[in-house]
């Protein structure tokens, strides 16, 4: 069993399905409206835990009963919640997706107390940190709460997991550095290399810049054409991706990081089975609405590891 603690975002998510996305001016009736737990660092504790992981979670919500509910789900799932700060001078972070029918998905996020993570906070939690096998992070939440995480892990024996979105305009270079294991999509890996990726050629190029940085492994999420992955000085590859249904996007790509985490081993031996088995669970999120009740049990998923 993985031990895993993730730094990152607590969200109360506030879904709305159309059957388009509103043009600017525009105003259009949504088919149903409902809300539940989210956030980028929520959901991928959520997907580790329920594929068997051990799971810490540091955060910092609003003493609200947004708050206090998103705190509860985590709870439910079996993961050590003593390490989310509770606050009165902010709000719990809140999320709004809308969700159209071919099940894509825009999002509007205010992060609230995800932004006002302090150092002391991550200094009071850093056994957790340090004793875990991954150490996962994200970008909804501020910049000195990941890069004081991973400072703990590399000191210890925890590998870091780093998530960068949403897509950055502009990343530090030294959170990149501290970085072992990156897993971006296309567009966040464009960002991050400014260059288009048009072809496996691009991946490639992409890959071994991204290894001169420092990142050990790159694993680069490509939708429905699946995954590559590259570890340095060793071997790269694709996994293909499960060809599903999808009606809503939301949390697919935590689904699968969360999952990847829980199954993957430190010698990187299973890289390609841990993919495969992550890639199943986002192909079940994916045909299910909302964030967090989408994310599937390791019992749902026939994928051996």
């Amino acid at each position: 069993m993985n031990k895993i603690t993730v730094v990152g975002s607590i969200n109360l998510d506030t879904t709305i399905r159309t059957e388009q996305f509103p043009k600017p001016g525009e105003t259009i009736h949504s088919k149903e409206i409902f809300t539940n737990g989210g956030g980028k660092g929520a959901n991928q504790a959520i997907a580790a835990a329920r594929s068997g992981a051990q799971v810490d979670f540091i955060g910092a919500v609003g003493n609200d009963d947004g708050g206090k509910m998103l705190v509860d789900l985590l709870k439910q799932d079996g993961i050590n919640t003593s390490g989310i700060d509770h606050l009165d001078s902010v709000r719990t972070g809140s999320a709004y997706v809308t969700v159209d029918d071919s099940g894509e998905n825009s999002i509007v996020i205010y992060g609230g107390a995800n932004q006002q993570i302090s150092t002391e906070h991550i200094l009071e939690n850093q056994k957790e940190i340090s004793s875990s096998d991954y150490v996962i992070a994200q970008l909804e939440t501020n910049l000195t709460s990941i890069e004081r995480s991973f400072e703990i892990a590399q000191k210890g024996a925890a590998f870091t997991i780093f998530n960068p979105a949403p897509a950055p305009e502009m990343l530090p270079e030294k959170i990149i550095q501290m970085t072992d294991i990156l897993v971006p999509n296309e567009i966040e890996l464009e960002t991050i290399v400014g260059v288009k990726i048009t072809s496996e050629d691009d991946l490639v190029k992409a890959a071994k810049t991204i290894h001169e940085l420092g990142v050990k492994v790159l694993v680069v999420t490509l939708g429905s054409k699946g995954s590559f992955y590259s570890i340095a000085e060793k071997k790269t590859g694709f996994v293909s991706a499960f060809e599903v249904n999808a009606v809503d996007t939301t949390a697919a790509g935590d689904t699968f990081i969360g999952a990847l985490a829980s199954k993957l081993t430190h010698d990187l031996e299973n890289i390609e089975e841990a993919i495969s088995y992550a890639s199943k669970a986002a192909s079940l999120t994916v045909q299910r609405y909302g964030a967090q009740p989408a994310i599937p049990y390791e019992t749902e998923l026939a994928v051996e590891i």
